[in-house]
């Protein structure tokens, strides 16, 4: 016996939830539950938590899609979560026990959705290896494009040219919180361009920026009071990560966005490990959009990997 004991969340449970993820080697604070669960009315929430002599060794944020745990369906990525006590020999003990939980609840597969490295503050990849010895199929690997700070690679010729250009049309770079002009800038932007719309809606992020004003964060490039280009950031501590760009016509035509990443390297999060661009693949990861992969490597940035994993529970019978 492990004496690992596995409980389903309550939403009474936030604040110790919360506590865990604050003070965890590789938590950020979109595990935090005033994040996970503003859109709680479109997941069957099945997150777990680890207990071991009466206190919290790890969190699964996840969700029951049929016979399926997700970990998590409305999180770019959600494996567990683990304190600095975390080993490899405990984390094995720990999926023996999830395991036997998993059957007892009817669930016969566990989707895994991995925390990428850059998001660790301290090695946690434990789970992996645990992953790894019970058989799981990798199904999915996204390339996720990552400038790490203190070390970057210079820009590319055409991203200096923007930020020359920036210069010269007297573009203002400064921090906004001005949603609703963001908004229909992004949402023109993506409509033209892409035939899409945002992930979140104006009323989502202004709740979200409004719970975690020191964490989602919006920089614009201004022409006098136009918002010509921005970037959203979710600021999760030693990784930056870009969840949002938009870019007019003028904003393209002055490098809009080169003038604004330029400030936010060297001004803004100069001090940090990791500045994130997010993905550029699609299909589960096996398709790569070269031209949006090329734009984020000419500032810099190199592959992460974000990976997600299948473990079907008659493989560990």
């Amino acid at each position: 016996m492990s004496g690992i004991e596995i409980h389903r969340y309550m939403p009474e449970q936030a604040d110790a939830w919360n506590a865990f993820v604050r003070a965890s080697k590789n938590g950020t604070f979109l595990f935090d539950r005033g994040f996970m669960d503003y859109h709680a009315d479109r997941f069957e929430d099945h997150s777990l938590m680890f207990f071991e002599a009466g206190k919290i060794i790890a969190l699964l944020p996840a969700n029951r899609q049929g016979d399926d745990l997700v970990s998590h369906g409305g999180l770019t990525y959600g494996g567990l979560i683990s304190g600095a006590k975390m080993g490899a020999a405990r984390m094995l003990a720990l999926f023996d026990s999830l395991m036997a939980y998993l059957r007892t609840a009817g669930l016969t597969t566990l989707h895994y959705k991995a925390i990428p490295h850059i998001y660790h503050d301290q090695p946690a990849e434990e789970d992996l290896y645990a992953l790894f010895r019970y058989g799981a199929d990798t199904v999915r690997a996204d390339v996720s494009s990552t400038i790490a700070i203190p070390h970057r690679l210079p820009f590319g010729s055409g991203k200096k040219d923007g930020v020359r250009k920036a210069r010269k049309a007297g573009l203002d770079v400064r921090e906004s919180r001005d949603w609703a002009m963001c908004w229909d800038l992004l949402t023109r932007v993506l409509e033209d361009r892409h035939d899409a719309k945002p992930v979140h809606s104006l009323a989502e992020i202004e709740l979200l920026a409004g719970r975690f004003p020191d964490n989602i964060r919006l920089f614009g490039a201004f022409d006098g009071g136009e918002m010509v280009s921005a970037l959203v950031i979710f600021d999760c501590g030693r990784t930056v990560h870009v969840q949002y760009i938009a870019s007019s016509e003028r904003g393209r035509q002055h490098g809009g966005v080169d003038v604004i990443v330029q400030t936010l390297l060297t001004d803004v999060f100069a001090g940090r490990d990791w500045f994130d661009f997010g993905i550029s693949t699609t299909e589960q990861g096996r398709a790569l959009n070269e031209g949006l992969v090329r734009q984020k490597e000419m500032f810099g940035a190199r592959t992460t990997l974000y990976q997600q994993f299948r473990l079907s529970l008659d493989r560990t019978s």
